[in-house]
């Protein structure tokens, strides 16, 4: 899809884009689909498109997933998770609902945000502020973007991290081909794990790289810890590298568990700063999380940078 009908597409549909940069070379945020990010290189789309999640409206029936590179609260699971307030699998209708709108822009950088209250798994209400601050950044390679996600809490009450788990998690998605991989320096031992069913036969070391099949024959997810630097999808058929980086949390806060585990667990101590998941629908993500704090009070800010560079 090119940017062209991307933009066109939204239109049709009267949902609200921004285009950051050209329709050749640019960044095109859903404003009424979640923030969702596209990145365009060449006039063509790089992230996976959904056009269907553009032109519906997602409910408890069916989750239209719009593709591109989505903000999420993380964890997803657990007793403090966002995705299980109801009791099943649900993504959060204040997120899937909400109305981002431009805080700052100028011809390098677009500020969007959106109030978006959520509810954990154990029922209490958490309101905050969803901020992505996207920049197009020099590059030795075809485009570079940095987003500094955020979540603001702007609840009254103190809560501890026993009560509320947050920080904001970063999903880019591209389609599945033969080839498709992701592969990551080799660091400590534990750095990298299964966070469902084993994935052994997917992912292996060679000459002090991981590298794991993301070509949509199997659907598991891996976390990676705080040693692994970064992270680079390669993308066969766009004839694309896509390295990503993500900076170390602010001091106080901390990586956490963002596992898809049953509402009644507990979050683990197996801090996430990247994952990878891959799925047998023909789409798979690289994802970057943030740090949490010990403690929230109204005005904490849990934030994450992070570096996409985009390469032949």
């Amino acid at each position: 899809m090119t940017g062209r009908e991307l933009i066109e597409l939204f239109e049709q549909n009267s949902k609200r884009c921004y285009l950051l940069g050209t329709e050749k070379n640019g960044v095109i945020a859903g404003l009424d689909l979640e923030g969702r990010l596209y990145t365009v290189i060449g006039g063509e789309v790089v992230n996976r498109v959904n056009p269907e999640a553009v032109k519906g409206i997602t409910g408890r029936s069916a989750y239209l997933n719009p593709g591109g590179d989505g903000l999420w609260p993380a964890p997803e699971g657990t007793c403090l998770g966002y995705e299980y307030s109801t009791g099943g699998w649900r993504v959060p209708p204040g997120l899937t609902g909400a109305k981002y709108k431009i805080a700052e822009e100028s011809a390098s950088r677009v500020l969007i945000e959106a109030e978006i209250d959520l509810i954990n798994a154990s029922g209490r209400g958490i309101p905050t502020i969803f901020r992505r601050d996207v920049r197009l950044v020099e590059s030795s390679g075809l485009m570079a973007v940095k987003v500094i996600e955020s979540i603001e809490y702007i609840g009254v009450e103190k809560l501890s991290c026993k009560k509320c788990l947050l920080t904001p998690w970063s999903l880019a998605q591209f389609d599945c081909c033969p080839g498709c991989e992701v592969i990551f320096p080799e660091t400590s031992a534990g750095a990298v794990w299964d966070m469902y069913d084993p994935s052994d036969e997917c992912r292996g070391v060679k000459n002090g790289m991981w590298h794991t099949k993301t070509d949509g024959g199997a659907r598991y997810q891996i976390g990676m810890g705080a040693d692994v630097p970064w992270m680079e999808l390669q993308l066969p058929s766009k004839k694309m590298k896509i390295r990503r980086t993500a900076a170390a949390p602010v001091p106080g806060q901390d990586y956490i568990d963002i596992v898809d585990a049953p509402p009644t667990a507990l979050p683990s101590d197996k801090g996430v700063r990247y994952s990878v998941y891959t799925d047998t629908r023909g789409f798979m993500e690289i994802e970057a999380a943030g740090g949490c704090p010990e403690t929230f009070e109204a005005g904490a800010v849990m934030s994450v940078e992070i570096l996409t560079e985009y390469f032949n």
